[in-house]
């Protein structure tokens, strides 16, 4: 009989829970159709790709400007369980933010196993120190999807960071340090205490915590006890669970400018 290892799962059952690829009949075919919206997206919009923000083949990103010189500005960091996919995948994510008048910019980041989680997370601080310099004072919102969530939660606390919306994230990675996800990752037991939002809630930029309301029990569990333990610890976060979405659905309503996601955000850009 296979051993219990993570909350009453064996490995292979936590490998289920975790597999968001795993509940699509043709993964490849959704990510093709991600790629031919996006690069639609590119070709009807101005943008000045692949600006860097250090030495690193991928310490990139893309900017797209809404035409206001004092437009807040909307950093959105891809996911892919940080061992995957290119922000070129996720520009039609853009078109809400765009939409709602913010300048938009599309992140990149060394993947592993070539870069450690520690690596990654410092490298979009790397990102936001180049950015702050560079705003005037312009009101930022980090923002990412599953492993771009856990990053934009890790630096909530920045000082350019003015909102946080952290999209179907990973918030404590001691799972993650479980599984399969980990062959690549080879996250330590320090580096899963350090690099675990959850564990590390300090104060820190107003958040919104989405999720999709069709995604893994895993995902929802994840999140809702993260803006539980940010609400508990004297935190400002909100949770929203997104109807009538799945992992990848969530990024159809951010695409949207009437979304659920970015109607919340506004809402919590208001609060004082």
């Amino acid at each position: 009989m296979a051993t219990a290892i993570y909350r009453g799962m064996t490995r292979q059952e936590l490998d289920t829970a975790y597999s968001n690829t795993g509940r699509i009949a043709d993964f490849p075919a959704l990510m093709r159709d991600f790629r031919a919206r996006s690069d639609a997206f590119h070709a009807a919009h101005d943008c000045r790709r692949d600006l860097r923000y250090g030495p690193g083949a991928r310490q990139t990103f893309d900017w797209l400007a809404s035409g206001r010189p004092d437009a807040p500005v909307f950093v959105f960091i891809h996911g892919g369980y940080w061992q995957s996919c290119v922000k070129e995948d996720f520009a039609f994510c853009a078109a809400g933010p765009l939409a709602r008048g913010h300048d938009v910019i599309l992140a990149e980041y060394t993947l592993a196993p070539e870069a450690s989680m520690t690596q990654i997370v410092a490298e979009i601080g790397h990102l936001l120190d180049h950015l702050a310099p560079r705003l005037a004072g312009r009101r930022l919102c980090l923002a990412g999807h599953s492993a771009g969530g856990h990053l934009a939660a890790m630096h909530r606390g920045h000082p350019a960071v003015g909102s946080v919306l952290a999209i179907s994230g990973l918030f404590d990675l001691e799972p993650i340090g479980l599984g399969q996800l980990n062959d690549k990752l080879q996250l330590t037991e320090a580096e899963i205490a350090a690099c675990s939002p959850q564990r590390i809630i300090a104060p820190g930029a107003p958040m919104l915590v989405a999720v999709g309301a069709g995604e893994l029990p895993e995902l929802i569990r994840q999140s809702d006890d993260y803006a539980e333990a940010c609400r508990q610890a004297g935190e400002r976060a909100v949770l929203l669970h997104v109807p009538g979405c799945d992992h990848f659905q969530v990024l159809d309503d951010l695409a949207e400018p009437a979304g659920a996601q970015l109607t919340a955000l506004a809402a919590l850009d208001m609060r004082p």
